[in-house]
């Protein structure tokens, strides 16, 4: 791929990552940014990501191949006015926001449809900033493309060649079909995780028995509610209707599931439980996308001095290449549970023949 000049307007953990992931797979790429915060921008100097941290919106841009909008929701407006006047007529405007319709709306106002197209890296953590950025967050990722009707195909089919060289996974979506989408699969579990954990808040004693066991599942299924306050708030302020139509379809679900255990309905409860694996399960069964198949077994071992290392050792003498390890204690006892993850089913099926054959009792997840 060719030489290309990038511009950032913010750059934050979304921002970051792209950057560094263009300078990952474009080496020769030359990156200009601009963001409020000046020690982001410092660092990305100091570590060679950034060529040119600009104090504002100004022609430093207008060499720009990409030109991408990643600061938060609510400036779009005002930044919009600000690279309108500086744009390069070739230049492709995006953003990265996880709401679309806005920012299409706001592009349609500014009289920019003609180079924008809307892009979504469906990527995030609960940490956020340029510190916490890496390359890796956009690796085997959807990065949603929104185009407008009125952006020439070539420069659609560019960007789309461009986040393949990026290793995120281009998916082109109307803006309003990606708003409802999202709404579902993104937005709505952050509803989700961040009222239940206020629930359990609500409910806990006052000597916090409920946060202090709490465990694997709840840790997991809530992680995302530590998320940015700020981000969400907005998200839900641009994407309302969406989030609120299917909160209340999920509402509903939940009713009707409360009406099965209420009455103890043995066959509702199974099937209720039943059908989400096997559709959750197909999630990973499927041939390309971010959900992949993990191949792990969780193995209860003795909480003392080199319990987790004979695991280790004795896998390592059978060849058997670990890619991710870890304890758990959400137990009542002192004894842990090792997890470990290996990179093939192959592995995975030999440890646990083997953890058995040495007195474990592995479990497969």
């Amino acid at each position: 791929m060719s030489q290309l000049t990038c511009g950032f307007i913010g750059l934050g953990l979304i921002g970051g990552s792209i950057a560094r992931a263009l300078r990952k797979s474009v080496p020769g790429s030359r990156i200009i940014a601009y963001d409020l915060n000046r020690a982001s921008l410092g660092l990305a100097l100091e570590q060679h990501i950034v060529d040119v941290a600009a104090e504002e919106i100004d022609r430093r841009f207008s060499c720009c191949d990409y030109l991408f909008l990643c600061a938060p929701v609510q400036k779009n407006d005002a930044n919009l006015a600000a690279v309108k006047k500086i744009l390069s007529p070739d230049c492709l405007l995006t953003d990265v926001g996880s709401v679309k319709s806005a920012i299409h709306a706001a592009v349609r106002n500014a009289g920019l449809e003609h180079c924008f197209i809307g892009g979504h890296p469906m990527a995030g953590s609960e940490r956020t900033g340029f510190i916490n950025s890496k390359a890796s967050l956009l690796e085997n990722i959807y990065y949603i493309l929104t185009p407008t009707d009125k952006v020439p195909s070539e420069k659609l089919e560019n960007y789309r060649q461009l986040v393949e060289h990026m290793g995120a996974i281009p998916l082109i979506l109307d803006c309003e079909q990606h708003d409802y989408v999202t709404a579902a699969i993104s937005h709505l579990p952050h509803v989700v995780a961040s009222s239940l954990v206020n629930l359990v808040r609500d409910s806990d004693s006052a000597d916090g028995i409920m946060k202090m066991v709490a465990a694997g599942g709840f840790k997991d299924i809530t992680r995302i509610a530590s998320s940015s306050t700020t981000m969400w708030q907005q998200i839900c302020l641009t994407n309302t209707a969406n989030i609120s139509r299917l909160l209340g379809e999920y509402i509903d679900a939940l009713t009707r599931t409360k009406e099965i255990l209420d009455a103890k309905d043995k066959d509702g409860l199974y099937d209720f439980f039943d059908s989400a694996r096997i559709y959750r399960d197909s999630f990973i069964s499927a041939s390309s996308g971010p959900i992949k198949r993990s191949f792990r077994v969780s193995v209860d071992i003795a909480d003392r001095t080199g319990a987790l290392a004979g695991i280790v050792t004795l896998l390592s003498e059978h060849g058997l290449s670990i890619k991710n390890i870890g304890i758990t204690h959400n137990r009542e006892t002192e004894d842990g549970v090792l997890q470990i993850e290996f990179y093939e089913e192959a592995s995975l099926s030999a440890a646990a023949a083997l953890l058995e054959t040495k007195g474990y009792s592995p479990h497969i997840q």
